[in-house]
């Protein structure tokens, strides 16, 4: 008989045991799937690495794909922490964009400072709406969060489509669905070779750690987390504190929506977030709520994905076939948690008896 029970406590060394066999196993499934290629799995792990370290070009590149990943990580810690599962975060990075390159497209000679901080606030006002949208149904009405906030992910995209084939299109693109590139003064600057958002990243993740643990308000996010009745006890109120946790968190969202709008892509479009706002969900859930692990959990991910888009080129591999590596290691990576969390039992019924 078998039959499957929760740990009633982990060590650290096992956890850590767990995920680092989990990591060795997928990598050795990848070498089999690499072989069946025909192409060498040593070869194809170390031009992984140099797709992402091989020149000062690609780190800066693995350090850009790392910094929407970190803001919008530190927005989804703030709902998950109070068991809101919230999976909106694309629509609210684009909504963020999208209030951001208001301002952009329609001040584009104000004062590139002034432009910036009005473009910042205007991001996370603007994912910080969207996010209190789906909050609001739920403390109101109980709704599912879930299938709410993955919703408007779709209102949100087809949103900007509407505006890129519509009244934002540019005219002299001749005829090419495409919004106008917003002045330099829209564009945030550079420090160190790489755009201010690395700094706002670190900053971000500062401010989320030190407002989750050290204050009233984060505090009771907590309190709500572990039990809604428990706070209600306490005279909290739980409705309130869901809304402004998902306010800031949707306003991180649009903050890291706004970045990737003026620094990465120079304008608006349907495909500003590259679907970072989907995989943020996943690197929140494999820093464990860790607002500090949430960078190291986001830098490993840019790794991957700049080390997968790598090897296309060099090793003439399909875009599909590097995304099945990437694939399996996260999905090994991710089984890996139920094995700490949980463990197998194999029991003798034979020697059940005998003993009885």
């Amino acid at each position: 008989m078998i039959r499957i029970a929760a740990r009633s406590e982990v060590s650290k060394n096992r956890n850590i045991f767990t995920r680092i066999t989990a990591i060795i196993m997928a990598l050795m499934l990848s070498a089999l799937f690499i072989v069946f290629l025909g192409h060498d799995p040593i070869k194809v792990y170390l031009s992984m690495l140099e797709g992402s370290f091989g020149s000062v070009y690609r780190f800066k590149e693995t350090i850009i794909s790392t910094i929407p990943l970190t803001i919008t990580s530190l927005g989804i810690l703030m709902a998950f922490k109070m068991k809101f599962w919230n999976i909106g975060a694309e629509g609210q990075m684009i909504m963020g964009a999208f209030f951001a390159s208001y301002f952009a497209l329609s001040y584009p000679d104000m004062n590139r400072l002034a432009l910036l901080i009005v473009m910042l606030i205007a991001g996370a006002i603007g994912g910080g709406l969207w996010a209190l949208i789906p909050a609001y149904f739920k403390a109101k009405y109980g709704t599912n969060e879930v299938l709410f906030t993955l919703m408007m992910n779709y209102v949100a995209l087809k949103w900007i489509t509407y505006l890129q084939y519509g009244p934002w299109k540019d005219k002299n693109a001749l005829g090419f669905p495409k919004i106008p590139n917003f002045t330099s003064n829209a564009v945030l600057p550079e420090f160190l070779g790489i755009h201010i958002g690395w700094v706002i990243a670190l900053v971000l993740t500062a401010v989320v750690y030190v407002f989750i643990h050290y204050t009233k308000k984060g505090y009771e996010i907590n309190v709500i987390g572990e039990s809604e009745n428990t706070g209600a006890y306490a005279g909290m109120n739980v409705r309130s504190i869901i809304l402004e946790a998902m306010f800031i968190g949707g306003a991180l969202a649009g903050i890291a929506g706004m970045i990737q709008a003026s620094a990465v892509s120079g304008t608006l479009s349907v495909e500003v977030t590259g679907g970072v706002g989907y995989t943020a969900i996943i690197v929140t859930w494999l820093s464990g709520l860790s607002a500090p692990l949430i960078v190291v959990v986001s830098f490993l991910f840019a790794i991957l994905i700049q080390g997968g888009s790598y090897i296309q080129t060099a090793f003439q591999i399909p875009q599909s076939a590097a995304q099945i590596l990437q694939g399996m290691i996260l999905l090994f990576v991710l089984g890996s948690e139920f094995f700490v969390k949980y463990q197998i039992i194999f029991k003798n019924n034979r020697v059940k008896k005998e003993g009885m």
